[in-house]
């Protein structure tokens, strides 16, 4: 038998076997830089339908945990798939290509779904190839999900553009002893991986190629995240200022003309809240939307659960007033929160209900977002405020009660357990009668973990974000006060009144009681906080920075 009908041989036998255990396969998926977001939708479908998974590196622990929604942590609980290390041993070690190409086999040999997760993309500068050799010599399916390499990524991320209709050319280059400089001396443009140990040497050999001392050189490390930091030079003075800066691996440096774009280019970095530490104090379930708001801006939210929200101590109110709904008692049912909404609904699912019972029922919200929450249930708010998105500006939109338009002068008022009086007597000068049942309790949570609360009143947080006045009850009460330098943002004049109350400093404060307006103001407020640094040629910091004694706290 000849050489090359030996070789088709054995591919044509890998070839069935791959056919007939096509279930016991593994997808190589690239996760890309850094930035979450920047998965593939292909591989964020595999990662949510896998059986095991695989990691390379620690970070792929928080990537799991941020697709869960969970902590990384738990990123290995029951709750999901199995997660496996494949990039280090019980040792601490690295592993070796071999050994990472052994735990792949292993796992795609047990018949299940397995997803091997590799930083940037699988099949350049990574250990993909090794690994999928392995797996097709045992004679199992594969496949490969490309991934956003931080070749391209860090450097668009850091406003440097690769190529431009004048500089076409680009090389990439990983440093080691054995790079001959002397090729690339006229190259447009050089992506340098693993360079900052030997940047030095480096710039002296491009030098002594024959590129001038004064080219542009950009050393971006950690890039596509909000630690995220670049340092811009020469080849002549790259050394000294990536020292200077502290810069450590993992970076990409680039070398080129090109790297004088960032001036006009620099997107991510000039985020108005870019790196910013930014205290959540809500409900667990209730803070997704503000930290995706927050992570837009270039900030990093870390949420404190401070509420938990629970069932009322004696449902038998509910349950008469629900009966009551059913019946036909009411001719108003008024929400004045999300979780009054969800406290219903479940109420009704309990019941075997839906949202039919509302037939011949007028519905009130006291804001757009409570207005979503009972559309998400396919009814719509007859009576949302026109004006100020609280409980007074739903009694000013609130008609007078009228004996031959309403046959029925009754409203349900489904809420917290600590709401305030001003709605229920609104509604009796109306001439309304009002049925007030506490639909939910909120209960102060536990306090968070001691390095939390050290952060918190030493100023290591630039910002909190207050969105009721029980956020920042709960929060003085678990944690202390915020340190004088963080800045404070309130979601309405009520939540301001709080704070300051609890001798806290207002610096910004939504012009209307709506989440995502409260995010935009305080962007709003970092980014006039950072156009005054640059035009008053200081550099940028952040709150936490600067610790200012007792600027954001009144005297007490």
């Amino acid at each position: 038998m000849t050489r090359a009908h030996s070789a088709a041989t054995k591919a044509a036998k890998a070839e069935k076997n791959m056919a007939t255990n096509h279930a016991a396969g593994v997808a190589f998926v690239g996760t890309g830089p850094g930035d979450p977001e920047l998965l593939t939708v292909r591989a964020l479908r595999l990662i949510e339908g896998a059986d095991v998974l695989i990691t390379e590196a620690p970070e792929h622990l928080d990537l799991i945990a941020r697709l869960r929604g969970t902590s990384p942590d738990s990123a290995d609980s029951t709750d999901g798939p199995e997660v496996v290390d494949g990039g280090f041993g019980e040792d601490g070690q690295p592993l070796t290509h071999a050994a990472r190409a052994k735990v792949v086999v292993k796992q795609a040999k047990r018949g299940l779904r397995v997803v091997r997760l590799l930083s940037g993309d699988p099949f350049l500068y990574a250990s993909g190839p090794e690994e999928a050799q392995a797996v097709a010599k045992a004679g199992l399916a594969f496949e490969v999900v490309p991934g956003v390499s931080s070749v391209a990524a860090v450097p668009a991320y850091a406003g440097i553009p690769l190529t431009t209709k004048d500089h076409r050319e680009v090389a990439v280059v990983t440093c080691g002893d054995r790079v001959d400089w002397s090729r690339y001396c006229d190259t447009p443009t050089l992506v340098l991986l693993s360079a900052v140990g030997q940047i030095g040497d480096i710039a002296k050999d491009l030098i002594a190629a024959g590129r001038s001392p004064e080219t542009p050189v950009a050393m971006t490390r950690v890039g596509t995240t909000t630690e995220q930091q670049t340092v811009t030079s020469t080849l002549e003075r790259i050394a000294a200022d990536a020292r200077a800066a502290r810069i450590a691996p993992p970076a990409i440096t680039v070398v080129g003309s090109v790297v004088d774009l960032r001036a006009a280019l620099s997107w991510f970095e000039t985020k108005p809240l870019f790196g910013w530490r930014v205290l959540v104090p809500r409900t667990k379930e209730q803070s997704a939307t503000l930290s995706d708001r927050l992570r837009h801006y270039g900030g990093v939210p870390e949420e404190v659960p401070t509420i938990s929200v629970e069932p009322p101590r004696n449902p038998q109110q509910m349950d008469k007033a629900v009966r009551g709904l059913v019946e036909g008692r009411y001719e108003w049912i008024a929400f004045t929160s999300v979780n009054a909404v969800k406290a219903v609904r479940e109420k009704f699912e309990e019941y075997g209900l839906d949202a039919r019972a509302f037939s011949g029922l007028k519905i009130a919200a006291v804001g757009d977002k409570t207005a979503q929450a009972i559309a998400a249930w396919g009814l719509r708010a007859d009576l949302v405020p026109s004006g100020e998105q609280s409980a007074a500006g739903l009694l000013e939109d609130w008609p007078e009660y009228d004996e031959q338009l309403d046959p029925i002068n009754r409203v349900f008022l489904p809420r917290a357990d600590i709401a305030t009086e001003n709605l229920v007597a609104g509604l009796i000068d109306l001439g309304w009668e009002c049925d007030d049942v506490t639909a939910y309790r909120t209960v102060r949570a536990a306090p968070p973990p001691a390095p939390t609360r050290d952060a918190i009143k030493t100023g290591k947080f630039d910002a909190v974000v207050f969105t009721s006045s029980s956020t920042v009850r709960n929060l003085v009460g678990i944690a202390g006060k915020p340190h004088p330098s963080t800045v404070i943002a309130v979601i309405g004049p009520a939540t301001a009144k709080t704070a300051e109350e609890h001798g806290l400093r207002v610096d910004v404060m939504a012009p209307k009681p709506d989440v995502d307006v409260l995010v935009e103001a305080l962007a709003d407020f970092g980014a006039a906080r950072r156009q005054a640094m640059v035009e008053a040629g200081e550099p940028v910091t952040k709150p936490s920075d600067r610790k200012a004694s007792g600027r954001r706290r009144k005297a007490e």
